[in-house]
């Protein structure tokens, strides 16, 4: 049985709203969540898309040259944290600090443990 099923995959960004903007006219799909600090881009509010997350201090990535590597994060909604973090810790994920459910991939990417949302079907389903 999966641990969890992937959410969002988020982008760091200094102007969220912005970006999801851009995403959002090239992919022709809808803004479905902003505030000050996030924005999703998703085919409609019960589901799982692109999000963009506020970086006050966000550097581009200068791809190819990894000086300033990559900035990106995976949300994976699972049905119970407590659980989850047991099975993500057996895999070999390191937990990040800092932030609750935070963790770090065994090649150091980070990804969030988040709640299923009501709107949902459970992660074994």
């Amino acid at each position: 049985m999966p641990i969890g099923r992937l959410h969002h995959v988020i982008l760091d960004c200094p102007e969220p709203l912005a970006l999801a903007s851009f995403y959002s006219e090239l992919l022709g799909t809808p803004i479905t969540y902003s505030d000050d600090d996030f924005a999703v881009v998703a085919a409609n509010d019960h589901t799982s898309g692109l999000a963009f997350q506020r970086s006050r201090d966000q550097r581009p990535p200068t791809w190819p040259d990894p000086a300033i590597p990559q900035q990106i994060h995976l949300d994976v909604m699972v049905d119970d944290q407590a659980v989850a973090h047991e099975r993500v810790l057996a895999l070999g994920a390191t937990p990040l600090p800092g932030g609750n459910h935070v963790y770090a991939d065994p090649a150091g990417h980070p990804f969030c443990l988040i709640p299923r949302p009501g709107w949902a079907p459970p992660v074994g389903q």
